[in-house]
């Protein structure tokens, strides 16, 4: 089985010893994204923002490797506070085209840089 990294000029750099992505067996595995505005290294305050700025940066990898968004068969959503559920459930609701990929989402104790929302996802390469 040969897999090769996945890099995109239009994402915040990794934050350790990672690739943002790997593609294998015609599957692409996007590491966790976080909402970090990769042109000034900061992240915004809100989780609406950073959830969105987490999937603008899925989206980049998805593309820098030949699939997109309808592509995606699985991901899994962290979240600092489970009370932010309804509104980071919205603006993925808005992302994924249906049918939605499946999923899971959990609260967890601490983020990466105290972020508040975390995407990761599987997509087909097909």
């Amino acid at each position: 089985m040969s897999k090769r990294a996945v890099f995109s000029d239009e994402i915040p750099k990794a934050v350790g010893p990672y690739s943002p992505a790997v593609v294998a067996c015609n599957l692409l595995f996007v590491s966790g994204q976080l909402g970090i505005d990769p042109a000034t290294g900061e992240m915004p305050d809100s989780v609406e923002a950073q959830t969105k700025l987490a999937l603008r940066h899925l989206d980049a990898i998805l593309k820098e490797a030949g699939t997109g968004p309808e592509k995606v068969v699985k991901t899994t959503v962290l979240l600092a506070d489970m009370a932010d559920f309804g509104t980071v459930n919205d603006i993925y609701g808005e992302y994924f085209p249906s049918p939605y990929p499946a999923r899971a989402c959990y609260a967890v104790k601490q983020l990466p840089k105290s972020a508040k929302v975390e995407i990761e996802c599987i997509a087909l390469m097909e």
